[in-house]
C-alpha cells in the first residue's frame, strides 16, 4: 500500500476545507473521485471509512514566501509520520475564518453603526452581531454552493460547521453548549449541492469548568445526536472534522487527552459500525518538528507522543478492518 495518491474532498463555505486524502491503495490503481451513496462515502464503489488529522499551519506558512520551503519540509515529516502509524488523511485550509467573514469583521461592521461592543466574546451573545451573522448566511450558501458545483462537480462539496444547532429545529437547542452562534446545523445541510456534513468539537472550551467525565458525556451526547440528524433528516455522510484537548486546560495531563481520544474514537467508531452516515474523525492538529512557535496547545507531534501515536494507529486499523467488514461482510 502506498500514500503516493492524492485526491481531494474539496470544501466551501464559512472555512473553505480543503480536505487531502491519501487513499491507501496500490500505487498503479486507477483512483477515482470519492463519492456519496447511500449516505455513505465510496472510492471506486466500494464503502470509504477512514481516521485522519488537520495541518491547519501548512496554509500560514504558505501564506509566508519566506517560510514556503516548510509546507514541503513540514509535508514530508508529517505524511512521512502518518503513514507509520497507519493515518491516511489530512485536513488543512485554503482559507479560515479570520480570513472570510471572520468574528473582527462582524464586530468592527456593528462598531461602525454605533452598536457598543465590550470584545470578541460578544459575537456570540449581541442581537446586532448575531443578526449581522444570520443575514450573511442565509441564502449565501445556496448561491456560493451552486456556483462552485458549475464549476466542478467532481469533488465533495461541505459548509465546514461546526455543527450549532438553529431555529429549523428548536428543541435540539438544548444540546448546544449554552449559548448560539447564529448557524443552524439543519438548514445550511439540506442544501442539495451540500455533499457531507462536518461537525466540530472542542469541550475544553465550550464547556469549560466541567470535569474530564462531564465533558466526555457531553461529548458524546453532542457527536450521537448530529450523528441521529445526518442519518434521518440530512441523509449525507457525517465527519467530525476537528476535535481534539488542549495542553492549555485546567488539569491537563497526557493520559487525560489519551483517554479523551480513546472514547471520543470508540464513539466513532461505534456509531460507523450501526451502518449509515458516521465516516470517521480529523483530530486538531498533527504537527511537524520545528514548527512549535504553531502550536495552539492541541499539537501532536506523534514522534514525541507514543502513547498517543498508539491511539491514533488503532482508531486508523480498526476504521480500516471495518471498511473491510462492509465490503466483504461474509468473509
Amino acid at each position: 500500500m502506498s500514500f503516493t495518491r492524492t485526491c481531494c474532498i474539496s470544501g466551501l463555505l464559512l472555512l473553505f476545507l480543503a480536505l487531502t486524502c491519501e487513499a491507501r491503495v496500490p500505487r498503479n490503481a486507477n483512483v477515482g473521485f470519492i463519492a456519496v451513496n447511500s449516505a455513505h462515502f465510496e472510492l471506486n464503489g466500494s464503502p470509504f471509512l477512514f481516521n485522519g488529522f488537520n495541518s491547519y499551519w501548512l496554509m500560514h506558512v504558505a501564506a509566508e514566501p519566506s517560510e514556503r520551503y516548510k509546507v514541503t519540509e513540514g509535508l514530508d515529516f508529517v505524511i512521512s509520520e502518518a503513514k507509520k502509524y497507519d493515518v491516511h488523511l489530512i485536513l488543512s485550509f485554503v482559507n479560515n475564518w479570520n480570513d472570510f467573514g471572520g468574528k473582527a469583521q462582524y464586530i468592527q461592521w456593528a462598531r461602525n453603526a454605533g452598536a457598543q461592543i465590550n470584545g470578541d466574546h460578544d459575537f456570540y451573545t449581541h442581537p446586532i452581531l448575531k443578526d449581522y451573522y444570520k443575514n450573511h448566511i442565509k441564502a449565501w450558501v445556496q448561491e456560493m454552493a451552486s456556483f462552485v458545483k458549475s464549476l466542478d462537480n467532481k469533488h465533495l462539496l461541505e459548509v465546514g460547521m461546526e455543527g450549532f444547532y438553529g431555529d429549523l429545529v428548536p428543541e435540539r437547542k438544548q444540546v448546544n453548549p449554552g449559548y448560539q452562534v447564529g448557524t443552524d446545523f439543519i438548514s445550511n445541510h439540506l442544501i442539495n449541492e451540500i455533499d457531507f456534513v462536518t461537525i466540530h468539537a472542542y469541550t475544553d472550551q465550550w464547556v469549560s469548568g466541567q470535569n474530564d467525565e462531564a465533558q466526555l458525556a457531553w461529548m458524546q451526547r453532542w457527536v450521537t445526536s448530529d450523528w441521529e440528524d445526518a442519518r434521518t433528516i440530512l441523509k449525507k455522510p457525517l465527519v467530525l472534522a476537528e476535535f481534539g484537548k488542549s495542553s492549555r486546560g485546567q488539569g491537563y495531563n497526557l493520559s487525560s487527552r489519551d483517554i479523551f481520544m480513546s472514547n471520543v474514537y470508540r464513539n466513532i467508531y461505534n456509531l460507523a459500525k450501526e451502518g449509515g452516515t458516521m465516516a470517521g474523525s480529523l483530530v486538531w492538529q498533527l504537527m511537524a518538528q520545528g514548527m512549535e512557535n504553531y502550536d495552539d496547545g492541541y499539537c501532536i507531534v506523534l514522534g514525541q507522543n507514543p502513547s498517543t501515536a498508539g491511539i491514533i494507529s488503532g482508531q486508523s486499523h480498526a476504521m480500516t478492518a471495518l471498511t473491510n467488514l462492509i465490503h466483504n461482510p461474509l468473509e
